[in-house]
């Protein structure tokens, strides 16, 4: 039974409570059985119980902790009354997760089939919502309903599917101990053991070989192991020679015949099968050869070569795949590698070289030239030069100051600098880019679901082919048994469906993860095959096409007015303090830069979509657009000049800001955001690809058409409200049209949740990281292009794997099967299918590799 583990807040050393949370509870009545329960326990103080919260906090005395089975006898006090305890960190005294996700880790799969049938055995539960499992990783992204089921129902399913599953750890401190590594030093543990099996094996499976095929072939050989001369001694040396290999090939029977009893074949069961009948006719023949039934004959009649062979090459297939394998999350550990082991620390004058584990928030560390920077935070003392570039693919240093952010795992330049660390461990940038690889590379392609489904029904059907090849020939064309048996020995063992589970996660594992060295992070297998099909991008347009750093270049002042620019500036400044927008940072700025003082802001009001109100120095300011002015009837005694001033500044592309004081306008701040230098060419790019691309932005549309005949982009859509930006996309779509919307990730996020394939800019990589399916790492519209092409490699990847994953199979099963043979031509060896089958999975694998090299295409 498990005990729920307390959840022990951080309390004096004199006091012993401790908390709980209880399920089950409804009313009053509850709560007063509850502590009547627990308050007759020994050891037990006082309990308080609290509806609202279904919490328990019980204090014990001092001694309790004594009690050997205090815990124990609690939730038997519990469960008694009625109700149920669990920690109140988790959501079932089982266990859970609190959000009702787990990533499981399987033991046993060999085959898509595998893959389908833990996901049928995880999925058949009441209460699992999603069971997605990945044959690459040999892991289970699984989301439940802790009311419904517990976690030792779903581990328990997947062990009666015939697997063995466990909860993935990933709670550690720092991302070089990450589950990566884990996974990693088991694999390589694998691979180590795999290696000495498939030795053993081949070291046998060669001289089996010689002696059954040598006479055949024409080589010279003793008579002791001619068939002809010694029928026994050449069938005794065979068999005795074939028993290693079967031992060291001993996991294909372990697991490939509980699954056939358990009616889940799959691809052990196909080779277990297929050998064991091999070697089992081929002993039944050494038998009647000891008895000297027709010794001759039966000699020539044996598969011991065939079934050494076969699982000497298949074990060399499974060693190849899975050294392979080990290589599709060379980029994830890349990533882990960028950050120290160590850090300097000062602390009262004096320098401590410390672990990352011990490093704490407002820390201050040293950094010295040439040194990667330890955690999150901010330059404290000193200049240097930063290389961001495997984290963002920027090659170009970036020049650090006083206050300015450091991100963990880059690259000090020349400087010796002090900082303040903000965010350590799990919380640094860096953990979180790879804990988003990690689930992107665990995620699963809409495309799976098919292979999926069709793997199922799969490996059943090879071995009723297999089964009704045999017999037809045996029966219907009247061959010999060994020719039938050796057709039945071919179809299964040429079938391979671990290519089909293969061919989509590892293309997913080394795509996400190349993009991630190349500064796009793909948050998983579904955002790739949507980034396939976009047909039109929608470009925000401040801080996608623009710097997003807008400064003020012209402040007008209105004829009839007697205020200065100064004036209009300071006043604007002070209201615009209290301002969110990102017009407001650049009239705060410009004010200061100009040495202006802020004078004491009474009132602020913002009208979303319009512009703000205030009240500076007993005056009211209007700070807006037209439908600001508007709706607070404005008298506009110079109307046509306050129009020509505006359409103006629009004109050359600017955002004219109009200014009202006391209900009169006054008039026009104008600032202006400078467009990225590579939108043009990106632009250009896009449209090559077949895009259609959209600019979207609240300003108005004079300003709007400047930005946008700069940048080479035809539509337009002009002030347009935050909250509207997504119907602008919902428009798009009632066409028919798959959507991608490209934005800053801060007010554009309902417009990147409701498109197809939201993108969004890493410019503020905090809120940017819990936005759209991508997220550009640096600000840079290059960083789209490599987005989609990499896509469109991945997903034509996929395409390519699956292809000859299915074309293999549909080609060679009616070859295994002896469709040549009918029109004169050679049967399939079942060594030569044996050999072609591990081969499949080697390909596929290797296949995906390539996009370890993929490169950008210059735009």
């Amino acid at each position: 039974m498990t005990i729920p583990t307390p959840n022990v807040k951080a309390r004096p050393i004199n006091e012993r409570k401790t908390e709980y949370a209880v399920d089950g509870m409804t009313c009053a009545a509850c709560v007063r059985r509850v502590e009547n329960a627990v308050s007759d326990l020994e050891g037990v103080r006082s309990v308080s119980v609290n509806l609202t919260t279904e919490t328990m906090s019980v204090e014990w005395q001092p001694d309790a902790e004594q009690l050997a089975d205090r815990d124990q006898r609690l939730l038997q006090a519990i469960r008694q009354a009625g109700y149920d305890l669990r920690s109140s960190g988790q959501s079932e005294s089982t266990g859970n997760p609190p959000d009702g996700r787990v990533e499981l880790g399987i033991r046993g799969m060999t085959c898509a089939a595998c893959v389908r049938r833990v996901e049928q055995a995880i999925a058949g539960l009441e209460g699992v919502d999603l069971a997605e499992v990945n044959l690459a990783t040999e892991t289970a992204q699984v989301r439940f309903q802790p009311k419904k089921v517990n976690l030792p129902a779903i581990l328990e399913a997947v062990q009666d599917a015939g697997y063995e599953a466990f909860v993935q750890d990933d709670e550690q401190d720092t991302p070089q101990e990450s589950l990566v590594e884990i996974q990693r030093r088991e694999m390589l543990s694998r691979l180590a053991a795999l290696r000495g099996k498939m030795i053993l094996a081949m070291v046998f499976a060669v001289p089996i070989f010689i002696v059954s095929m040598g006479e055949m072939v024409g080589l010279p050989m003793p008579a002791l192991l001619s068939p002809h001369h010694s029928p026994l001694t050449f069938a005794l040396i065979q068999f005795l020679l074939t028993l290693p290999v079967v031992w060291a090939g001993r996991e294909f029977y372990l697991r490939g015949f509980p699954n056939l009893w358990k009616r889940a074949p799959n691809m052990d069961s196909l080779i277990a099968v297929g050998t064991g009948a091999a070697v089992v006719y081929s002993t039944w023949n050494l038998l009647e050869i000891a008895l000297g039934h027709d010794p001759m004959a039966r000699a020539m009649d044996l598969y011991f070569e065939s079934a050494a062979v076969i699982i000497a090459l298949v074990m060399l297939g499974k060693y190849l795949e899975n050294r392979s394998k080990a290589r599709t999350s060379d980029a994830i550990r890349q990533l882990m590698a960028l950050t120290p082991n160590t850090a300097i620390r000062i602390r009262d004058g004096r320098q401590e070289t410390i672990s990352l584990e011990l490093i704490r928030p407002k820390d201050v560390l040293l950094i010295k030239p040439g040194e990667r920077i330890p955690v999150d935070g901010r330059l404290n003392e000193g200049q240097t030069t930063v290389d961001e570039s495997m984290l963002t693919g920027e090659s170009l240093p970036v020049a650090k100051k006083t206050g300015d952010p450091l991100i963990a795992g880059t690259l000090n330049g020349h400087g010796s600098v002090y900082m303040v660390a903000e965010r350590v461990g799990r919380d640094t940038v860096l953990a979180r880019i790879i804990r988003m690889v990690q689930e992107a590379q665990g995620s699963k392609a809409p495309i799976a679901s098919l292979v999926d489904r069709l793997s199922l029904y799969f490996v059943p059907i090879v071995i009723c082919i297999a089964i009704l090849s045999g017999l037809s020939w045996y029966f219907l064309a009247g061959e010999p048994f060994p020719f039938a048996l050796r057709i039945f020995i071919a179809v299964l063992v040429i079938a391979c469906p671990c290519a089909m589970g293969l061919a989509t996660p590892t293309a997913i594992m080394v795509g996400t993860g190349r993009g991630a060295q190349l500064g796009v992070l793909i948050k998983g297998g579904e955002a790739l095959e949507t980034a396939r099909n976009i047909r039109a991008l929608v470009l925000d347009k401040t801080g996608t096409l623009t710097e997003g750093r807008p400064t003020v270049t012209d402040v007008q002042i209105l004829p009839s007015r007697t205020e200065t620019a100064t004036d209009l500036l300071r006043l604007a400044a002070c209201a615009e303090t209290r301002s969110e927008h990102p017009l407001a940072a650049a009239v705060v700025q410009s004010a200061r830069d100009r040495g202006l003082d802020e004078p004491r802001l009474e009132e602020f009001t913002a009208i979303p979509g319009q512009g703000i109100r205030a009240r500076v120095e007993g005056r009211t300011l209007l700070l807006g657009n037209d439908r600001l002015l508007e709706a607070e009837q404005v008298r506009d005694r110079d109307a046509p000049a306050l129009r020509e001033i505006r359409d103006r500044l629009s004109s050359e592309g600017k955002t004219p800001l109009l200014a009202a004081l006391d209900g009169v306008a006054t008039g026009v701040l104008a600032v202006a955001d400078r467009i990225k230098p590579e939108a043009p060419e990106v632009v250009a790019a896009l449209k090559r690809m077949g895009l259609r691309v959209i600019m979207l932005t609240g300003d108005n549309r004079r300003t709007a058409e400047a930005v946008a005949a700069q940048a080479g982009i035809e539509e337009i859509q002009a002030e347009v409200l935050p909250e509207n930006k997504a119907e602008t996309v919902a428009m798009l779509q009632e066409q028919g049209i798959k959507v991608a919307m490209v934005g800053d990730g801060i007010n554009d996020a309902p417009a990147l949740a409701k498109a197809d394939l939201g993108v969004a800019m890493g410019t503020g990589i905090d809120v940017a990281m819990e936005s759209g399916d991508m997220v550009l790492m640096r600000g840079n519209l290059h960083g789209l292009l490599t987005a989609l092409h990499l896509s469109r490699a991945v997903v034509r990847n996929i395409k390519q794997n699956l292809f000859w994953a299915f074309a293999y199979n549909t080609m060679l099963i009616p070859v295994a099967a002896g469709l040549l043979y009918i029109f004169g031509g050679p049967t399939l060896s079942p060594m030569i299918a044996g050999g072609a089958m591990a081969m499949s999975s080697v390909s596929v694998v290797t296949n995906a590799l390539r996009l370890r090299a993929y490169q950008p295409p210059q735009s």
